[in-house]
C-alpha cells in the first residue's frame, strides 16, 4: 500500500517530534535524571510512536477503501495492524 505523502505529512511531523523527545529522554538519562521523570517522558514517546503507527494503518485503510483498483489484502492489513499491539 503506497501512502500519499501529503496525507501522511501530519504523521511524519508527529514522528519527528517523538524523535526529538526521545533525544531529550536519552539526555535526561545520561545526566542522571530522576527515574520517574525519565520513564514518564519515555512513555510519552512510546505513545506518540504508537499513535503514529495506528494513523499510518488508518490512512492506508482509507486509501484502499476509496480506491476502486485497490488490491487490499485484509489478512495482510490485519497483520500490520496487530503488529502495533
Amino acid at each position: 500500500m503506497d501512502l500519499d505523502p501529503q496525507e501522511i505529512k501530519p504523521i511524519i511531523t508527529r514522528m519527528k517530534r517523538a524523535h526529538g523527545h526521545l533525544g531529550s529522554v536519552i539526555r535526561m538519562l545520561e545526566e542522571g535524571a530522576d527515574c520517574e521523570a525519565a520513564l514518564t517522558q519515555l512513555a510519552a514517546v512510546n505513545k506518540a510512536l504508537s499513535r503514529a503507527g495506528f494513523a499510518i494503518v488508518s490512512t492506508g485503510l482509507q486509501q484502499c477503501l476509496t480506491d476502486e483498483d485497490s488490491d487490499l489484502d485484509p489478512a495482510k492489513l490485519e497483520k500490520l495492524f496487530l503488529s502495533l499491539a
